[in-house]
């Protein structure tokens, strides 16, 4: 850091904390906080008990100090108590940066500002189109989207679909900054040995198991494909006991499907590192973690013909006509059985795309820069 700047203190509101153990919000909070510290920074992320130890309440991780409080365990109301308690609970510590994740949560952005932080407000979907929702949730969301940017200081899209939907609705200050990803560390195999699996003989899905991220049109498609070896399913979700048991049943006994529930750091990496390929089957989203992660570790990716996947793959996979079974199945096919040379030639431009296009260093100066701006002040210290 040059002498000339100044360290900001920022923080990330929002999430369930880190280390990061359940999502994108998750992983985008422990990337972006861990790289803002190695360049200077001093970076606070305010987490739930529920979901990170209470015990690491001002330790860190990482070098991101932690701040762990209750949280309500409410599907409608978690996020948005917690976020507001959180931000509550920081009136005292004036903030540079107040990054707070989720539409959802803009009634904390208010008590932020008169703390003298400068807010940005992360969106990484349109949560209104989230099937998880009832009426009364999709109405509230259909709200935070149009007073979150008119409250925050700056609003973030990870992707250039969703800066587009809030330009189009009225909002005038939007940035498009995304995620990043990086390759699998070198692993072993031990994972693989625990769920039964062998390296390159495995489709691999990654996603919290709610309905709008279509894991039981995989398992259905995967079973129609009639293809060899296995299917792994890494997620899981708190609120969604019915969806689950759905996708059991659509299991059955094919003992193909494996479901290896929340899945981060070295295990994970090992299923990135020997699966055959990847499918991204969400269907509301920006830019997915998951989707760049399977990029960044050479995988042959199938993705849900939605325009977000359309952003970030773009020649580099294959497509199947939207939450269609029979399509993916067939796709599965193509990419299972055909030419080898294709797998490898895709692979490998995804791989591209991601070192180009989504690298962490990179969404971490963007940060850098945004904060230093809406601060007004120089970046660093």
């Amino acid at each position: 850091m040059e002498e000339s700047q100044r360290k900001l203190r920022i923080a990330v509101f929002g999430t369930r904390g880190i280390p990061a153990s359940y999502g994108g919000f998750e992983t985008f909070a422990e990337q972006l906080g861990a790289r803002l510290v190695e360049r200077g920074h001093s970076v606070t992320v305010f987490g739930r008990s529920g979901s990170v130890d209470p015990s690491l309440h001002g330790h860190f991780h990482r070098g991101v100090r932690l701040v762990v409080l209750p949280a309500p365990r409410s599907k409608h109301l978690e996020t948005v108590l917690h976020t507001v308690r959180a931000a509550w609970w920081a009136r005292g510590e004036r903030f540079d940066l107040a990054v707070v994740c989720n539409s959802a949560n803009f009634a904390a952005l208010p008590l932020l500002k008169k703390a003298g932080s400068a807010t940005v407000l992360a969106i990484d979907g349109i949560e209104s189109a989230r099937r998880k929702w009832g009426v009364a949730g999709r109405s509230f969301y259909r709200i935070a989207s149009w007073l979150g940017p008119r409250l925050a200081d700056t609003l973030v899209a990870d992707c250039h679909v969703i800066e587009d939907f809030y330009r189009s609705r009225g909002a005038s200050r939007v940035e498009m900054i995304p995620y990043g990803a990086e390759p699998p560390r070198p692993q072993g195999r031990q994972f693989l040995d625990r769920l039964g699996v062998s390296p390159g003989a495995y489709v691999l899905y990654v996603s919290r198991l709610e309905p709008e991220n279509n894991a039981d049109v995989v398992i259905q498609a995967f079973r129609a494909a009639d293809v060899p070896g296995h299917l792994v399913i890494v997620g899981d979700a708190p609120y969604a006991d019915a969806y689950k048991t759905r996708l059991s049943e659509l299991a059955g006994t094919d003992g193909r499907v494996r479901f290896a529930g929340f899945l981060f750091g070295e295990g994970y990496d090992q299923l990135r590192a020997h699966a055959r390929c990847y499918v991204q089957a969400t269907e509301v989203g920006g830019t997915h973690p998951a989707l760049l992660e399977a990029m960044a570790a050479r995988l042959p990716v199938v993705a849900n013909d939605i325009p977000e996947h359309r952003e970030v793959l773009a020649d580099a996979g294959w497509y199947y006509r939207k939450n269609s079974v029979a399509d993916l199945a067939e796709r599965l096919r193509e990419v299972l059985l055909g030419d080898a040379g294709l797998r490898e030639q895709k692979a490998v431009a995804a791989f591209e795309r991601v070192r180009a296009e989504y690298d962490w260093e990179r969404v971490a100066r963007s940060y850098e820069s945004l904060a230093a701006r809406l601060a007004k002040r120089p970046a660093g210290s």
